[in-house]
């Protein structure tokens, strides 16, 4: 088995901002406290000893940032590697709208749906496919597998897919901006070894150390 890391960009909203859903058009960019989010991760994986041999991230310019800070904090001697399998999920007439907009349109049992219960709502103009989605995020972190210590920045939405593509001690799949995860992947599966945690040196001493 390999063990990769991932990572949820930081924040793309500020004090005072209405946070509203992001998807693959709302290509928005990391906010200050998104990039203090950053460099938490990138500090402690310094901390910790601890150089990706490969950093890949989503195309957007929230995984792009993110790292990039990172990798500059760990002494990675290479350029990020943009996979678009990792992009966020399209979110269709759903994007751009608050929760509230989104209630007042497509009732409060759709927002559940996928916000509680991790399933894409009935007649969801999301795209790509539900088929496209699955094998993407296990065909992503297969192929980042490969070799040395590989983290990976990408999204909520492509993350929920990742947990479930995994398997491992039950957790919640929704993974909050700046928030870790860890999995150990093997040909077409694999597990999680913790999934939405700070991000903290003694943490990835003990998983990747």
């Amino acid at each position: 088995m390999t063990k990769i890391l991932l990572a949820r960009h930081g924040n793309t909203f500020g004090p005072g901002d209405t946070p509203v859903w992001v998807g693959a058009k709302e290509d928005l960019p990391l906010v200050e406290s998104g990039e203090a989010q950053a460099r938490a991760l990138g500090e402690a994986l310094a901390a910790a000893g601890l150089t990706p041999g490969r950093i890949v991230c989503g195309p957007l310019k929230r995984t792009r940032r993110a790292a990039e800070i990172v990798a500059g904090l760990t002494g990675f001697a290479c350029t990020p590697e943009i996979d678009e399998r990792l992009k966020e999920i399209d979110y269709g007439s759903w994007g751009g709208k608050s929760n509230d907009e989104i209630v007042a349109e497509f009732g409060q049992e759709a927002l559940d749906s996928w916000d509680k219960h991790h399933r894409r709502p009935d007649a969801a103009d999301w795209s790509p496919d539900e088929i496209t989605l699955k094998a993407n995020a296990l065909a992503a972190m297969r192929d980042a597998a490969q070799g040395p210590l590989t983290l990976v920045v990408t999204s909520n939405g492509v993350l929920r897919y990742m947990h479930a593509a995994l398997t491992g001690a039950d957790s919640n799949a929704k993974v909050k901006t700046g928030h870790i995860c860890a999995a150990d992947i093997e040909g077409e599966a694999g597990a999680r070894l913790f999934w939405n945690e700070k991000p903290d040196a003694t943490l990835l001493t003990q998983t990747f150390g």
